[in-house]
């Protein structure tokens, strides 16, 4: 069997969807920043997420371009994807049919948006633009479900530090940017305890305790909006170190949360190979 079946059977339909969407206009309401658990190959073969992520986009404007942070770029000082339309994804993943390793996601030249995430960041801010680096899988397997047109710009701006406040700090430097129709995503995965998988969780037989505390805990800090407590997560969260025995998949919410302070929505919750797969939209 091929992989991405559940992709396949939903594309036609998906690529109807898109063409339907209302887009951002200037004089529109500035638009959300969104946290959402981007998954892996796996998200592709997986009929009811990709639903509720095209569900998600059917509900926002077509943004005029979109600036993600993925947890798989850590990097120091700020760095930027590639602008050009023709660079390769990075497949960074392993241990998946080749297929995977074929899917592109290319989509328009993005200077634009690189020329105003410049002119937002704060004066002197260094930001190194890698020529050659496409978007990896925390960018680009999201985006190819919720915009499978790869009509909309796209830029992935490295994940700087694991501190709660210097995110929180960048979030809001990206604020200005939705007031242009840009839409500020922070990809992750709201438990990853990778290190503690089973084949039982990967098959969706099971879901360990500390998946589902810590679900909880967070979900209620982030409708809260209590970020003190989001941001002791390492010594106040249930289920710890289990569910983030690595930071950098919990991490990208602080930029969301920094570059919006209005309204929670959860847009999806439940979970996906015994990990939590929450993602939340703020206005």
């Amino acid at each position: 069997m091929r992989a991405a079946r559940a992709f396949r059977d939903y594309l036609p339909t998906g690529l109807d969807r898109a063409r339907q969407r209302s887009p951002w206009r200037e004089g529109d309401a500035a638009l959300p920043a969104l946290y959402l658990s981007h998954g892996a190959p796996p998200l592709m073969e997986d009929a009811a997420w990709i639903a509720e992520l095209a569900a998600w986009a059917d509900a926002l404007p077509v943004p005029r371009a979109i600036l993600i942070v993925s947890a798989h770029w850590e990097a120091a000082p700020l760095a930027l994807s590639s602008t050009r339309p023709d660079v390769d994804p990075v497949y960074d993943f392993g241990g998946f049919h080749p297929d995977y390793f074929r899917m592109r996601y290319d989509t328009p030249d993005a200077g634009a948006l690189r020329d105003l995430l410049i002119a937002v960041l704060p004066y002197g801010t260094a930001v190194h633009e890698h020529q050659l680096r496409g978007l990896d899988h925390g960018a680009w397997i999201p985006l190819k479900v919720m915009y499978p047109l790869a009509d909309v710009p796209v830029l992935q701006l490295s994940l700087p530090s694991q501190d709660p406040a210097a995110l929180l700090r960048l979030g809001r430097s990206l604020r200005p940017l939705r007031d242009h129709g840009v839409l500020v995503i922070g990809s992750g995965f709201m438990t990853h305890g990778l290190p503690f998988l089973t084949s039982d969780m990967f098959l969706g037989r099971t879901v360990p305790g500390w998946t589902y505390d810590f679900d909880a805990w967070a979900a209620q800090a982030i409708a809260a909006g209590d970020l003190d407590e989001l941001a002791a997560y390492r010594n106040r969260a249930p289920g710890m170190p289990y569910a983030h025995p690595t930071p950098e998949h919990f991490t990208p919410l602080f930029v969301t949360l920094g570059a919006a302070d209005g309204l929670v929505r959860t847009a999806i919750e439940g979970t996906a190979m015994g990990l939590a797969k929450r993602s939340v939209e703020v206005a």
